[in-house]
């Protein structure tokens, strides 16, 4: 996937939550908001949305492809830190920590998008933004683990070993996660993750608002368009993470191409 690729997916992913924004009024999916105390709240919740929305567009053009990408940027970044909160409440809790890394996997995708526009390009920041991108893979991984059940009921009715296919998937997201932080065949690695992530939304979430009756796990419609628009961002996001490693070998080998 080219770059150009890379940053239309971005666009719409930040596009639609830009839209649920407006339309829910929440800041963040998964029903997060900025906190009460915060003067004109609502007023700051719909200005940032109507940001991301330019943002969005920005993005796909060259010239204002690093500003937009710095926009999309810091929006992630105060997801994150609305996040904090519910970890320091429950750290142990994996629910806790959802949001934070969330918002996480996608600040790192816009830090490399922002990086590599610059005229001079530091290895060692994008180096430092699929680290963390790594992990955060590793945490989805062992989420289906200790939400095994939870996850296996979200496996399409077609596909038998329900639960076999949550383990799997989770093992899936580690071995990812390791091989891109480590730098084990890291395009490989990201290349399977952003398919692993754009499967899940084809074959889950966007199936679940036709099914009738509405499956249990899907909860509410607010909480199926939340988790659709945070789907598309992950998935965009870890489709940067593997272009940024276009000209690295698909095996073990380090070697890049001029």
């Amino acid at each position: 996937m080219r770059i150009e690729l890379s940053r239309g997916f971005l666009a719409i992913a930040a596009a639609s939550v830009a839209i649920f924004s407006l339309a829910y009024g929440d800041f963040a999916p998964s029903g997060q908001s900025l906190p009460s105390w915060i003067p004109w709240r609502d007023t700051w919740v719909n200005a940032v949305a109507l940001l991301l929305l330019v943002a969005s567009v920005g993005v796909c053009f060259t010239r204002t492809a690093s500003l937009s990408a710095l926009m999309i940027g810091v929006y992630q970044a105060i997801w994150a830190l609305i996040g904090i909160p519910a970890i320091l409440s429950g750290p142990l809790s994996f629910g806790g920590w959802y949001g934070f890394c969330e918002a996480l996997t996608c600040f790192v995708a816009t830090w490399i998008l922002y990086v590599r526009e610059l005229p001079i390009a530091s290895a060692r920041a994008v180096r430092v933004a699929r680290v963390l991108f790594g992990l955060t893979c590793v945490f989805y991984g062992c989420s289906h683990f200790a939400y095994a059940d939870y996850t296996a009921s979200m496996v399409p009715a077609w596909l038998p070993y329900a639960l076999g296919f949550a383990y799997f998937t989770g093992l899936g997201h580690i071995a990812a996660g390791v091989g891109v932080a480590a730098g084990i065949a890291p395009r490989l690695a990201a290349t399977l993750e952003a398919i692993m992530m754009s499967l899940f939304g084809l074959l889950v979430w966007a199936p679940s608002f036709f099914a009738q009756p509405r499956p249990k796990w899907a909860g509410t419609p607010h909480n199926q368009w939340s988790e659709l628009v945070v789907n598309l961002l992950l998935a965009a996001s870890a489709w940067i993470v593997a272009d940024s490693l276009r000209n690295r070998s698909w095996g073990f080998g380090s070697r890049v191409r001029a």
